[in-house]
Formats: C-alpha cells, sequence, structure tokens
C-alpha cells in the first residue's frame, strides 16, 4: 500500500480516537442529572381515536348577570388606571391612543366619528348595529385579540372576572343614563 494512504487511514482513526476520548471525558466531568420536577411542563392535547388533538374546552365563562351583581364601581376606577393611559371617560374628553369612553356600555361599536377604529372593529360592529353590551364587553376586556381578531387594542386582556366586572360597572357609571345592570 502507498505510505501517503497508510498516513491519511492512520491521521483520520487518531482523529475519531480523540474526539470519542474528549467526549466520554466531557461526558464524565458535566454529567447533568433528569430533575425530580420539570422547571416548566409543556401539556400537549392528546390525541383523539381520529387522529387529531383533542381540543381543549375552553373554561365557561361566568355570565355576566352573576358577575355584574357583586361588581364595584369604585373598585372598576381604580382598575381603570391602567387603561388611563390609552383611554378617556370624561364626558367631551378628546380621544387619546384609544377612543374616549364615556358612554361606552350600550352605544354602538365603532361610532365615533373623530376616531380612526380598526377594519377588525368596524367590521365587529357590523356598521353600528352591534352595540357595547355588558356581554361584549366582557369578552373583550377577558382577550381583546381573540374576541376581535385583527384589533388594534394592544392590551392583553383581564383573566381575573371580578375584575372585569367592577371595570365594566366603572364604565357604566360614566355615562348620562348608566343602564340597569343584567339581571340574572
Amino acid at each position: 500500500m502507498n505510505s501517503y494512504v497508510n498516513m491519511g487511514i492512520g491521521a483520520l482513526l487518531g482523529t475519531v480516537f480523540v474526539l470519542m476520548s474528549v467526549s466520554i471525558a466531557s461526558e464524565g466531568l458535566f454529567h447533568s442529572e433528569v430533575p425530580e420536577k420539570p422547571g416548566f411542563e409543556i401539556a400537549a392535547a392528546e390525541p383523539t381515536e381520529g387522529g387529531e388533538p383533542a381540543a381543549d374546552a375552553a373554561p365557561a365563562m361566568v355570565p355576566i348577570a352573576d358577575l355584574m351583581a357583586t361588581a364595584d364601581a369604585a373598585r372598576g376606577e381604580a382598575l381603570f388606571k391602567k387603561c388611563a393611559s390609552c383611554h378617556s371617560t370624561e364626558k367631551g374628553g378628546g380621544n387619546k391612543v384609544g377612543p374616549n369612553l364615556y358612554g361606552v356600555v350600550g352605544r354602538p361599536i365603532a361610532h365615533l366619528a373623530d376616531f380612526s377604529y380598526s377594519g377588525a372593529m368596524k367590521e365587529f360592529s357590523q356598521g353600528g348595529k352591534e352595540v357595547w353590551s355588558f356581554d361584549h364587553l366582557n369578552h373583550f376586556l377577558l382577550a381583546p385579540k381573540k374576541y376581535i381578531k385583527g384589533t388594534a387594542m394592544g392590551f392583553a386582556g383581564d383573566k381575573k372576572d371580578q375584575e372585569r366586572a367592577d371595570i365594566i360597572a366603572f364604565l357604566n357609571s360614566k355615562s348620562d343614563a348608566p343602564l340597569p345592570a343584567p339581571a340574572k
């Protein structure tokens, strides 16, 4: 055999030997045990018989009438402070990044002429046929981008039922003619 071929094969085998030795040594030095409890568990939907993953059933929402029965406008005013950077609630007050919310409960959705609503909000309003009912506000405040896909509202939502009800009670109080709370 040619001596260059022998040297090439020897170099290849020597390199493989060195790499394997380093790999085995580093595994021994830096071995990590599996934790008893995972730090973050990823839950995946189990496939059903049809091969499709089982849809996670959304938790049933508490009816808005039940929430409004215990709602407190004073607590809602305190909670609304996080909304006040984008929305005004003063009668005759101007719009900010978001529209003025004075009298919002019961008024048509996307109806203020001096505010530029997103296309998704205009479409959702069905030309002013839809109004901001207690139920619409509850769903919207829970997850704005899920309820009206494409809305420009940057708020992620409020997952706490009572907080949403309190905010809605506050918004309802900011009106010339507040609506009665929905009946149970």
